[in-house]
């Protein structure tokens, strides 16, 4: 009796173990068969070895932007010294700011403060502020003469010409700069005095000294203004 029972329990075991494998292989079988990706309209993909060749999408060459030119040094803000090694450069936008201004939306000072931005004051004191307002006066304004013009709603425009620097000038030639890195320029500049009821044009010298490197007292990268003559007695030929 007790034989017969565990014959018969061993029988179940047996077809249970049979059935239990069957299960988990057709499982394995599900997972790790390769599955085929089903297009759109219901058909099998085509397999990566077809004979139809396939076609790349068309990829529009991308344009090389075109490089842009700076604008010239002389038509920069007349508020913004330039930062630049090249001395006629600098000269050539000093004149220009030099000699623009607009009592429209400036007043004296505002004016002389943008001056006085450009002049560097050299360690040794040789060129002093009251050499600025003495130069820049002899430009045909002052603080007077300003306010009067702000009443005529006046401007003065100026526009580079020409330039001569260092050895072109016979004064320099003469008496050369006395350290190197110092130079002259004289710009002669096209200037235009305008207001509400009158319009003057007229050219204009006026000497601009730029202090560069290899200079002690410049900086290493760069031009600073360090002087300017408008008088007609100082402009240097």
């Amino acid at each position: 009796m007790m034989g017969s029972f565990w014959r018969g329990r061993t029988t179940r075991r047996w077809v249970f173990g049979l059935a239990l494998a069957a299960i988990l292989g057709a499982l394995i079988l599900v997972l790790v068969a390769p599955r085929e990706s089903p297009s759109t309209n219901g058909t099998s993909a085509p397999s990566a070895d077809s004979s139809t060749p396939r076609t790349l999408p068309s990829v529009s060459p991308t344009p090389t932007p075109k490089p842009t030119k700076s604008a010239p040094l002389s038509k920069v803000p007349a508020s913004v010294p330039p930062v630049t090694a090249d001395f006629r450069a600098l000269a050539s936008a000093a004149a220009v700011a030099i000699y623009s201004w607009d009592t429209r939306s400036s007043s004296y000072s505002d004016v002389y403060a943008r001056i006085r931005g450009w002049w560097f004051v050299l360690p040794d004191g040789s060129n002093p502020l009251a050499v600025l307002v003495q130069e820049f006066e002899a430009t045909g304004v002052n603080a007077g003469t300003f306010a009067s013009l702000a009443g005529q709603g006046a401007y003065r425009a100026a526009t580079f010409e020409s330039m001569a620097c260092d050895n072109e000038l016979v004064k320099v030639r003469e008496r050369p700069a006395p350290w190197v890195g110092l130079h002259v320029c004289t710009v002669r500049l096209k200037v235009v005095d305008q207001t509400v009821s009158s319009s003057n044009s007229y050219t204009a010298p006026v000497s601009v000294m730029a202090n560069c490197p290899p200079a002690a007292t410049a900086p290493p990268d760069r031009c600073q203004m360090v002087g300017f003559y408008a008088s007609t007695s100082r402009i240097v030929y």
